[in-house]
């Protein structure tokens, strides 16, 4: 038997896995998977978030396979709330969508891995010993969606690095939302000085509005 999976000789070593999924035949096909492999069990399955905090802390698994968009309260601000009621369960979040904004949400929230739907019994029996051995299981397809993001940060934070602290307090004051007059006056500066730091901070971010310069500026 691979190494990937506990011993189902080993009744200590029984991974115990919940899952919340409102699709029923999604839910009870996972399920089955799950009772059927040497080493896993199902503790339970729930069709909502609100149904999971509350039915779940009576036997608190191991590791819990979340959907992101259930009925009602949302799969992430149920990881949210699971986490403070069981501080050391696991959560995988299964989805068939690999939107940027949902995943790192969902890694925010207190996740500790990331699987599309599609993925292979076979790859998620090992996702979840892997999840359980301190690691963060990723779809390969969301795992690139991290690595691009991370070196658009960094694209972003060496552009960051470049503005000067009087551009940095200028940009201070239009995240606040404050008009041109109004930065002038408080830095004690001349109107068209506060124009001519702004056109140098649009030309470092590399953005052509004030909304795209804040935006950029507070990632």
């Amino acid at each position: 038997m691979s190494q990937d999976f506990p011993s189902s000789s080993d009744a200590a070593a029984v991974v115990r896995v919940a899952i919340v999924e409102d699709d029923d035949w999604i839910r009870d096909n996972l399920a089955a998977q799950i009772d059927a492999a040497p080493g896993f069990t199902c503790t339970g399955v729930f069709r909502s978030a609100e149904d999971a905090l509350r039915e779940m802390p009576r036997d608190a698994p191991d590791v819990v396979l979340m959907d992101i968009n259930l009925p009602g309260m949302s799969g992430i601000e149920c990881v949210k709330q699971l986490k403070m009621l069981l501080a050391g369960v696991d959560v995988l979040m299964l989805t068939v969508s690999d939107d940027n904004e949902n995943v790192f949400e969902s890694l925010k929230a207190g996740a500790s891995g990331y699987l599309l739907k599609r993925t292979a019994t076979p790859v998620l029996l090992r996702s979840i010993s892997e999840v359980l051995r301190g690691g963060g299981p990723m779809s390969g397809s969301i795992a690139r969606k991290v690595i691009e993001f991370f070196n658009r940060r960094g694209v972003v934070q060496s552009e960051i690095s470049r503005l000067t602290p009087r551009e940095r307090e200028i940009l201070d004051h239009l995240a606040d939302g404050a008009a041109y007059k109004e930065i002038a006056d408080a830095l004690g500066l001349a109107f068209d000085t506060v124009r001519m730091h702004i056109k140098g901070i649009y030309r470092k971010l590399h953005v052509h509005s004030r909304g795209e310069a804040v935006a950029k500026y507070l990632k």
